[in-house]
């Protein structure tokens, strides 16, 4: 049996992240390691302090690195540095496998040498509002499907849609086309499976691999989240300038609003048109940030720290440089 790994970025855990790893420890294809990239040690440990959970699961890894540190790329690629598996999957924090067997169905197109990336679906959670359940079904249907190059005329911009929310890796492949991008304000799992595509490769998208994954966003932090999505776009023009994501955000707001009065909710049309003019205007925003002041980008982006790194060079974790690194977590490493 092929060794898999999950790489999961952390900050400020939650309860959330005691059921991922609960659940995943529960999977009928079992998993070599939980490698947990933590923000800032201090939350982590104010989280766990006084309970014996982490002790109860010797396949933990835990490495902290400071927020200055992390990038959204760069942070994943540490992740996979520490792991020797044959496959490994990223998620994220707040993603909640449905059931025990999103490792195996997730797997299987890589297993099969389908595809060479597969991203699960996004269930919305039982308190999610109608628009975000609806938004969850339009960007995860119930079909599976398997995207190459082929498919860019039909599917445009879908076709390199990929989520790291949940995403099972090839490792060879992807230490073939070089890992994540090592700098990117967000997009590091579409920018790869480009990547991957333009190389002759073919992503998967596995419907029956379920994680329960929602967001209840202010309008003020979709515009946030959509202006550094624009940003995302704006510095990669190889994969997103000739081929524009604003026709299927403009498809999802009309279904939406067809959904919302079929399903007798008209009252809460105004309000979805109203974030999404909220998320447009983030993502043109974003898309043409070169023309705004650094004062104004600092207090439109949800990435701070992102800004304070000059290139690529500089944007370097040291494994071993500590941040006060405790006696506990090398124990819970070296099991």
């Amino acid at each position: 049996m092929k060794n898999v790994d999950v790489i999961i970025p952390t900050y400020k855990p939650t309860q959330k992240l005691k059921k991922i790893i609960q659940m995943l420890n529960r999977q009928t294809y079992p998993i070599h390691r939980i490698i947990l990239i933590n923000t800032e040690e201090k939350y982590f440990n104010n989280f766990f302090y006084g309970i014996n959970f982490l002790e109860n699961y010797h396949n933990l890894v835990i490495r902290h690195i400071s927020k200055l540190e992390f990038d959204h790329g760069m942070t994943r690629r540490f992740g996979v540095g520490l792991s020797d598996a044959d496959y490994f999957i990223c998620m994220t924090d707040d993603a909640i496998p449905s059931n025990r067997e999103l490792i195996a169905n997730l797997l299987q197109p890589l297993l099969e040498q389908k595809a060479v990336v597969s991203y699960a679906r996004q269930l919305p959670r039982k308190r999610s509002s109608e628009v975000e359940k609806f938004t969850r079904k339009f960007n995860y249907p119930d079909r599976s499907c398997i995207k190459s190059k082929k498919d860019e005329a039909e599917l445009g911009i879908k076709t390199y849609f990929c989520s790291n929310v949940c995403a099972a890796y090839d490792r060879l492949v992807y230490d073939e086309l070089g890992g994540f991008v090592k700098h990117t304000i967000f997009n590091e799992d579409m920018i790869y499976a480009y990547t991957a595509i333009q190389a002759g490769y073919s992503i998967a998208y596995t419907a029956d691999a379920c994680v329960k994954h929602a967001h209840h966003y202010t309008n003020i932090q979709q515009l946030k989240r959509n202006f550094d999505l624009g940003v995302s776009q704006a510095k990669h023009p190889e994969i997103f300038q000739n081929i524009s994501s604003s026709s299927e955000g403009k498809k999802m707001v009309e279904q939406t609003a067809e959904y919302l009065k079929r399903s007798g909710r008209s009252k809460r049309i105004p309000g979805m048109y109203l974030t999404s003019a909220y998320k447009y205007l983030g993502y043109q925003l974003g898309k043409h940030y070169r023309w705004l002041p650094k004062k104004m980008i600092m207090r439109l982006t949800l990435n701070t720290y992102y800004w304070y790194k000059d290139d690529e060079d500089s944007i370097k974790v040291d494994r071993n440089s500590g941040y006060g690194r405790s006696e506990a977590e090398d124990s819970w490493n070296k099991k």
